[in-house]
């Protein structure tokens, strides 16, 4: 097989490739330089939408109408852009080899790659029920939502099961977003999963309390507190029942599962240090290997503004980290100074008419202000998280522009806090003091 060769190489072709492409071409990038070598048919684009207004019934959002960096309000790339730019866009190829001493990839075709600086901007893979033997877990109309295949699989089974009944597994951000869709899709929508309240990882049980009243006033059953250990399926091979560790059994046309993803580090165990379960880079993202960088989800970086290693998987870090490479990566080659990143960990989520925001850390104690009543005509809550008197991190549900801004600059100014019941009573106002 003929090998290529190119100064800069990105391996993935997800949101943090395609902002790392346009990063490249602002820094004046020279055709044939850079190369992005994706296992996905199609340019990158901005996977949120996805579990959003992909999957809507009406005026869906379909490629490339999505492809970065419209995301953030940017330009969107389409193919010509980055052969304007002579940014070669090597798809449909999956890497199975990483030789990094060699500066060399190789993909399963047995095409070889080499480079002079690489980009692992590699992602996560989902977790599937297979990988723990469950019973039934390879059955037909069971899905996963990774990428835009995945997608267009769920689209045609909705439309196949038409007012079917829909299992959806997890209760995580995928499980909320995927359970709005499918119920907007007029599925009989039921929830499972096994803590004691959505989202355990970012919700405080009153934050989670909200939503799960409004899903069920929407017509969503919620079962907490047990597992999907098994599926049945019918003689064509699809799902049919959904068997609960309880001894529930639920009827299903169509399952969902969302347990979380994986960083994809693999190629690279044993050739670069890691952490955390990501690649462990400084805060240029660079990693143990002086010309090998890593972004987005599979990076473990230094957090400044909590003074410790962390790894973030969410899309405005897999944006900026990408971005924030190739700063450093041209800056060395320029002799320019790039300042370290400091980044405000930032997550947000939208479903039927709702749309909050999180900033900060959620850790230490908290508040609730608002109204957090789901039968409101416009609920609008938030919370705060206070470590060491300080306030840390700050949530807005229903929140305008400008409040989401006040509440994200308090999470960063960590302003003092002594009387958590005053801060209560402020709720909202406080962020505008700070």
């Amino acid at each position: 097989m003929a090998e290529k060769s190119f100064k800069y190489v990105i391996v993935g072709g997800g949101v943090a490739a395609g902002y790392a492409a346009r990063e490249f071409a602002k820094q004046g990038v020279q055709p044939g330089e850079l190369a992005i070598i994706s296992k996905e048919a199609v340019a990158p684009y901005e996977r949120p939408a996805l579990s959003k207004g992909y999957l809507f019934p009406e005026g869906a959002a379909r490629l490339p109408g999505f492809n970065v960096c419209v995301g953030s309000g940017g330009e969107r790339l389409l193919l010509e852009w980055y052969k304007e730019k002579g940014i070669e866009l090597i798809l449909s190829t999956e890497i199975v080899k990483a030789d990094l001493p060699a500066n060399t990839l190789v993909s399963a075709a047995g095409e070889k790659f080499k480079y002079q600086i690489l980009i692992i901007a590699t992602g996560s893979t989902v977790i599937k029920l297979t990988d723990f033997g469950v019973q039934g877990a390879d059955a037909k109309n069971i899905f996963y939502l990774r990428d835009v295949v995945d997608a267009d699989k769920l689209v045609e089974a909705i439309k196949a099961k038409k007012n079917g009944k829909a299992v959806i597994v997890g209760g995580g951000y995928i499980g909320l977003e995927l359970g709005a869709a499918l119920k907007i899709n007029n599925l009989d929508v039921s929830m499972v999963y096994p803590e004691p309240w959505c989202m355990p990882r970012l919700f405080t049980a009153g934050i989670a309390s909200f939503y799960e009243g409004y899903y069920a006033n929407k017509g969503i059953k919620i079962i907490k507190g047990t597992v999907a250990v098994g599926f049945t399926s019918n003689s064509n091979g699809e799902v049919k029942e959904v068997q609960l560790k309880d001894g529930r059994v639920l009827e299903a046309d169509i399952v969902v599962v969302g347990v979380g993803g994986r960083p994809l580090t693999t190629l690279f165990k044993g050739q670069v240090e890691e952490d955390k379960g990501g690649i462990k880079t400084d805060a240029f993202f660079k990693t143990s290997v002086s010309n090998v960088y890593a972004v987005g989800d599979v990076a473990t970086f230094p957090l400044k503004l909590f003074n410790e290693l962390r790894r973030v998987e969410h899309v405005d870090h897999a944006r900026k980290s990408a971005e924030q490479a190739v700063k450093a990566i041209k800056g060395i080659e320029k002799g320019e100074t790039v300042e370290e990143y400091d980044y405000l960990p930032y997550f947000y989520s939208r479903s039927f008419d709702l749309s909050w925001q999180f900033y900060g850390d959620n850790v230490g104690d908290t508040v609730l202000f608002g109204d957090n009543d789901p039968q409101s005509q416009k609920p609008k809550f938030g919370s705060y998280w206070i470590k060491d008197g300080k306030v840390v991190g700050a949530f807005l549900e229903g929140g305008s522009a400008e409040e989401n801004q006040a509440i994200a600059k308090v999470a960063k100014l960590q302003p003092k806090v002594e009387d958590l019941d005053a801060l209560t009573k402020e709720g909202l106002s406080f962020a505008y003091k700070s």
